[in-house]
């Protein structure tokens, strides 16, 4: 019988594993972070080169805002190390988070040596935001199975209150049934419980959402300044709105996602929107990916006085201008209204284009999440 978890093993320590890390610390979790030793620095006998990696990851998590961690002093909670030298501590832990690179092949080499030193009855988790779980279990003990499940957090990890739970066939109900709990009372998150389904709910449905209004914009020539306009706050959503969100998230990522599930989820109804757009195609091809590439949807520049300027992309000419303000008479309408959910009557209800494309998005949200019952949850 699981009682409670105290200490927590994190291994992989980029931006999800780090902000992961800060949360658990957050509730005064003892976290053990770990990740590779790095390239150049395996013969090194000093221990903070060795760790140099995972430090470095840890103090960018840190250092971002908003910040991840409820006070800075809730840092002493987290201890780091690397993979060659410290892994044989995780038996010391109630509960080991794999957090690594997104590849199966990746993550059964981690699970194969978890196994090897995790003591019984410790709980093991993937925070992999796709990759099937039961497919992980290849070769595993039964006990590791039995304590095995998909914990999958959404960035940042302490604002973002969704935890996917995701069991295998092996799974263990009081395991299942002791996480959701945990999630909701100590970790603070809304515990969801998925079928091991391509995307699991979040990224099933997400994906669908972002794929159904990249089709939607090209069809209603909607800017990209007009479309973050009616995405962000006006709808309760934050400023990042649709595609400032898809530049921090790398567009390179999202076409990852979306062809994956156009591969394996060949008898959805609504498969041909994960049919990547002309016009994302040809900006992975230029590898305007987003913030990590330098440009993407918005491109930072400078005038010739040296002001700093924000350009977005026209979809059409793949051109970037200077961003245009838009006006809707539904936005000004709605903007009146400090209840989201009168709001978003007005919203839907409206008569001009933004009403228009809210009808469009809303209604084929509705009928695809409709549509996926029982089969993803």
């Amino acid at each position: 019988m699981i009682k409670n978890i105290k200490k927590v093993a994190v291994l992989g320590s980029g931006i999800m594993g780090s902000g992961i890390a800060c949360h658990l610390a957050n509730v005064d979790m003892e976290v053990l972070l770990l990740d590779v030793v790095p390239k150049g620095k395996e013969s090194e006998k000093n221990k903070k080169a060795r760790n140099s990696l995972v430090d470095l990851y840890l103090m960018n998590s840190v250092k971002s805002k908003p910040s991840p961690l409820f006070t800075k002093s809730k840092l002493k909670n987290i201890s780091t190390g690397n993979f060659t030298d410290d892994f044989e501590k995780i038996k010391e832990y109630d509960w080991i988070i794999e957090v690594v690179v997104e590849r199966l092949d990746v993550k059964k080499i981690i699970f194969e040596k978890v196994d090897q030193f995790r003591k019984k009855g410790t709980l093991v988790s993937s925070n992999t935001s796709g990759i099937p779980i039961n497919s992980m279990l290849e070769n595993r003990s039964e006990d590791f199975k039995n304590h095995f499940f998909g914990s999958h957090f959404f960035n940042p990890a302490r604002y973002l209150r969704l935890l996917e739970i995701i069991p295998t066939n092996h799974t263990k109900k009081e395991t299942i049934d002791f996480m959701t709990n945990f999630g909701e009372r100590i970790l603070g998150k809304s515990s969801v419980l998925c079928k091991d389904t391509p995307g699991f709910i979040a990224n099933r449905i997400g994906v669908f959402a972002i794929q159904e209004l990249f089709h939607t914009v090209k069809e209603m020539k909607l800017s990209v300044g007009e479309v973050d306009l009616l995405t962000g706050p006006i709808m309760g959503r934050a400023k990042s709105a649709t595609f400032r969100t898809c530049d921090v998230v790398g567009l390179d990522t999202l076409i990852h996602v979306a062809n994956g599930l156009k591969t394996n989820c060949p008898k959805d109804e609504r498969n041909n929107v994960f049919e990547i757009p002309d016009f994302v195609q040809k900006m992975k091809e230029n590898n305007w990916l987003g913030s990590k590439s330098g440009q993407g949807f918005y491109k930072k520049s400078k005038d010739e006085n040296g002001k700093r300027n924000i350009l977005e992309l026209d979809l059409s000419t793949l051109e970037y201008s200077n961003k245009q303000k838009s006006k809707f008479e539904t936005i000004f309408k709605a903007k009146k209204i400090e209840n989201l959910q009168e709001r978003m009557k007005v919203l839907f209800n409206g008569k001009d284009r933004a009403g228009e494309f809210y009808r469009k998005i809303f209604a084929g949200i509705f009928s695809y999440s409709a549509c996926r019952i029982p089969e993803i949850s």
